[in-house]
C-alpha cells in the first residue's frame, strides 16, 4: 500500500543583501511517496515551477536598512489562491531569534517559512553578529541559501540580540563593556521587539532557537548553581521573555516555535549541565504559554523536539556522532535526520493548516521517541528485527 503526500509552497521574497533584483512568485511542489514496510527505501522527488506575474524593482543596501514593501501581486493585484493544500506564508513576516551561521535547526526553519513566502527576520548573538553578516554579504552563504525554484533566501534584516538580557537595567556593566558587545546597541529582548515594531509594525511568525548551557558537558550531580540556572535562562526562560516582548506585536492568528529535546523526558547521559532541566521546563512553559497567549492574543504555540543534527553547536555536547548513530539504527525510520526536515515541520505549524494546534510537542525525529529499548542491544541479536535496505 503506497500513501501519497503533496505540498505547495508558495513564494513571494523582496530583496536584501542584494543590489537588484526582481520580486517573483514561484510555487514549489514537493511530491514524496512511501510504501509500507520497515525495509522499504525511501524517495522524494522535487518539481518546482514558476510563473512571474508581475516585476517591481526593489533596492537595498547590504547592511544599511531601508523600509520597504513587497507583495506579491496577480493581474487583479491579489493574491490567487494555490490549488490544492499549500503551506502558503506570503505575506507573513517571521522573526528568528538565535541564528549565527547556516549549519543549524533555525537556519533550516527560516529557509522553509521563505520558501513558504515569508518575509525573514532575525536576531543574531551580539559576539556572532559582525562574522554572520560578513559572512551573508560575502556570499559565504550563499550554497545554502538555495530555495527549491532555485532562488536565494534574503533577509530583510538582521538584529543584534542576546536574550539572555530582557532589558537594558538588566545588563551588568562587565558586558557593556566588553568588546564582544562594542560597535551594537538595542540588543536586549524588550529593545529588539521595539525596533522590530518601529521598521515593520508587526509580524506573525516567532521562532526560538536559542540554546545555551556552559556546563553542558558535566554531570547534573556535578553541575554548579550557576551553570544550572546559567542553563534555564539562556534555553528556557529566554523564550517566555521572547513571547512576553513580542506578543503584543504578533498578529492574532500567528505562531510561536521553539526547539526542544528529548532528554526532556528521558534520559541521555552527557546531556548536562541543567540542560535536560531546562527543555523539560521549555516544553512545560509551552503548555502554559499556548493557553496564556493564545486567550490574549490569539497566538499559537508550539515546540518541536527535533533528534540530533551534526550542527557546529551541537558538537559542543561532545557526543553527537554517537547519538546520530544511536538513532539511526534504533529509529522506525533507519535514515539520518535533516535540518530541511525540522524546517518544513516548523512552516507547517507555522501556517494556517495548523491552525487549531497549539501546546504542542511534535516529535521530528524519525520516531526515535516511541522507541523503548535500543535495538541495536546485543540482547537482541537473535530476534529477527526488520532493518532497511541501506544500499
Amino acid at each position: 500500500m503506497a500513501a501519497t503526500t503533496n505540498m505547495h509552497i508558495a513564494v513571494a521574497r523582496p530583496s536584501a543583501f542584494s543590489l537588484r533584483e526582481d520580486s517573483k512568485l514561484s510555487v514549489a511542489v514537493f511530491s514524496s511517496s512511501v510504501k509500507g514496510g520497515l525495509s522499504a527505501s525511501l524517495k522524494s522527488s522535487c518539481h518546482i515551477s514558476s510563473a512571474q506575474l508581475i516585476s517591481q524593482t526593489v533596492k537595498s543596501s547590504p547592511l544599511r536598512f531601508e523600509k520597504m514593501i513587497t507583495k506579491a501581486t496577480s493581474d487583479s493585484s491579489e493574491i490567487k489562491p494555490l490549488p490544492g493544500l499549500p503551506v502558503d506564508l506570503r505575506g507573513k513576516r517571521a522573526f528568528i531569534a538565535g541564528i549565527a551561521d547556516d549549519n543549524g535547526y533555525g537556519w533550516a526553519i527560516a529557509k522553509s517559512l521563505a520558501a513558504a513566502g515569508a518575509e525573514i527576520l532575525v536576531g543574531t548573538w551580539v559576539p556572532a553578529l559582525n562574522i554572520f553578516e560578513t559572512s551573508l554579504r560575502r556570499g559565504k552563504f550563499d550554497e545554502s541559501r538555495v530555495l527549491p525554484d532555485g532562488s536565494l533566501m534574503e533577509i530583510t534584516k538582521v538584529y543584534p540580540l542576546d536574550a539572555v538580557y530582557d532589558t537594558p537595567e538588566d545588563v551588568p556593566e562587565d558586558v557593556k563593556s566588553n568588546k564582544r558587545y562594542a560597535g551594537s546597541s538595542k540588543w536586549t529582548v524588550k529593545e529588539v521587539a521595539e525596533s522590530v515594531k518601529e521598521d515593520f509594525g508587526s509580524i506573525d511568525i516567532l521562532v526560538h532557537s536559542l540554546a545555551n548551557g556552559p556546563e553542558v558537558s558535566k554531570p547534573l550531580l556535578e553541575t554548579s548553581r550557576y551553570g544550572y540556572l546559567a542553563a534555564i535562562s539562556a534555553s528556557s526562560y529566554s523564550y517566555v521573555s521572547l513571547l512576553q516582548h513580542f506578543a503584543p506585536i504578533i498578529n492574532p492568528g500567528g505562531a510561536s516555535i521553539s526547539l526542544t529535546y528529548i532528554a526532556s523526558e528521558r534520559i541521555i547521559p552527557g546531556y548536562g549541565g541543567g540542560m535536560s532541566s531546562a527543555k523539560a521546563a521549555l516544553e512545560s512553559d509551552t503548555q502554559v504559554l499556548a493557553f496564556e497567549a493564545g486567550r490574549k492574543h490569539g497566538i499559537r504555540v508550539n515546540t518541536i523536539s527535533a533528534g540530533p543534527l551534526r550542527s557546529r553547536a551541537a558538537k559542543a555536547i561532545g557526543f553527537i556522532d554517537m547519538m546520530i548513530d544511536y538513532s539511526s539504527e534504533n529509529a522506525p525510520l533507519q535514515k539520518e535526520l535533516s535540518a530541511e526536515e525540522v524546517g518544513n515541520a516548523a512552516a507547517f505549524l507555522a501556517s494556517p493548516l495548523a491552525s487549531a494546534i497549539t501546546g504542542t510537542v511534535l516529535y521530528v525525529d524519525n520516531g526515535l521517541n516511541a522507541m523503548g529499548v535500543g535495538v541495536d542491544s546485543p540482547v537482541f541479536k537473535d530476534l529477527d528485527i526488520p532493518r532497511a535496505d541501506k544500499h
